[in-house]
């Protein structure tokens, strides 16, 4: 399946339509003066890249910052972790970690996961069940000994995680941040594959693969942006979980996505990525809501009688009324595990729905779909 990613390489890369700066420095050049291995940031604003002779300065959110180098007597500049590239193992922490690896066909480099919970990959699998691939537990439980048993150049954590990184800290294993979670644009988040290209030597083929996705995203925006719809459906998202509703906020990459295809989004004048709210609150934004997308991961079939019995309000929303509820079962479909390296095809699920017009009529959708 990721393959089909590669099919788009030199000629996606000359043809990949500009993006924002976001506020980033892009490098120059990489040290061995390959244009196509040089790494620019175009969309992601939580890390950025400088390079010069000898030594790529990687800076990650506010605080961390890395000097990758090709060589151990390489001086770096005071402040930064040296770290030796291209890495050979790591240990992941996320599915979105882990869809960097898959689109670079680069599972030969993980060596250890949290668990395998909700895990599709047949051949992540496989190497779990082999040994090649080790199980290292959940955040606040991890096993040292595996860790160490894994024997990791690097370890990639997200420190919105429960956390419990202290006992690896004492390991002397670098960690180093992925906060490709913290990204308001779709683009943004997919972009981080050129962060995990940097540390294990597959930077060309990380921006072969982002032109691709790229391209493809800005071509679908600008066939909705070209449509000039005059009326806009609208859509909610969410549902009640333990009393309250997570809704995504309006700086939200799925609200943006839900932008670009053609949508309005109900809680888009929310300023955050999220929040939770009451019933109550949530009902009086969303009950004329033309669409309402859900993400569970529901045992067995979902439907309507599901949806009504898990609240039974839920039926006063137009959209349950309607039959207009877009739904996505993580049990059945590897959301978190892909999906943050296919924005593009999350669009045009999007799009096949809110305005079938603008997509072949046997387009199947990858992830979202109606609810029947």
């Amino acid at each position: 399946m990721m393959k089909t990613f590669l099919c788009f390489c030199i000629a996606a890369l000359l043809c990949a339509c500009s993006g924002k700066n976001g506020g980033v420095k892009e490098a120059d050049a990489t040290s061995s003066g390959d244009s196509a291995s040089s790494v620019h940031v175009k969309y992601a604003t939580e890390f950025s890249v400088r390079d010069s002779a000898d030594v790529r300065i990687v800076n990650v959110g506010k605080k961390d910052r890395f000097a990758l180098v090709r060589s151990d007597d390489v001086q770096v500049p005071e402040g930064y972790t040296k770290v030796r590239v291209p890495i050979s193992r790591t240990i992941c922490m996320t599915a979105l970690q882990l869809s960097n690896f898959t689109a670079l066909d680069a599972h030969d480099v993980v060596k250890g996961i949290t668990g395998t919970k909700n895990l599709f990959n047949q051949d992540i699998k496989k190497r779990v069940s082999d040994g090649r691939i080790v199980k290292i537990g959940m955040e606040g439980e991890f096993d040292t000994e595996l860790i160490l048993a894994a024997n990791p150049d690097v370890i990639f954590i997200s420190p919105f995680k429960r956390g419990g990184y202290e006992p690896i800290k004492d390991t002397g294993i670098t960690l180093v941040p992925h906060l490709g979670y913290k990204e308001l644009d779709p683009l943004g988040q997919a972009e981080w594959i050129k962060f995990i290209g940097m540390f294990i030597g597959k930077e060309r083929e990380a921006n072969e693969v982002f032109a691709g996705i790229e391209q493809r995203y800005n071509m679908l925006k600008a066939k909705v942006k070209d449509a000039n719809f005059k009326v806009l459906p609208t859509i909610t998202s969410g549902e009640m979980h333990y009393g309250t509703w997570h809704a995504v906020g309006g700086k939200n990459y799925l609200a943006q996505i839900f932008r670009d295809a053609g949508a309005e989004y109900v809680v888009k004048d929310d300023e955050t990525a999220g929040e939770d709210m009451e019933f109550e609150k949530m009902y009086s934004l969303a009950a004329n809501a033309d669409y309402w997308r859900i993400l569970n991961s529901f045992p067995g079939e979902f439907s309507y009688e599901a949806l009504k019995a898990s609240e039974p309000r839920n039926e006063l929303f137009k959209a349950f009324r309607e039959r207009k509820v877009i739904y996505c079962n993580m049990k059945q479909t590897p959301y978190y595990e892909i999906s943050p390296v296919m924005p593009d095809v999350l669009l045009k699920d999007f799009i096949a729905i809110f305005h079938p017009e603008l997509v072949e009529a046997d387009y199947q959708p990858r992830f979202y779909k109606l609810l029947p």
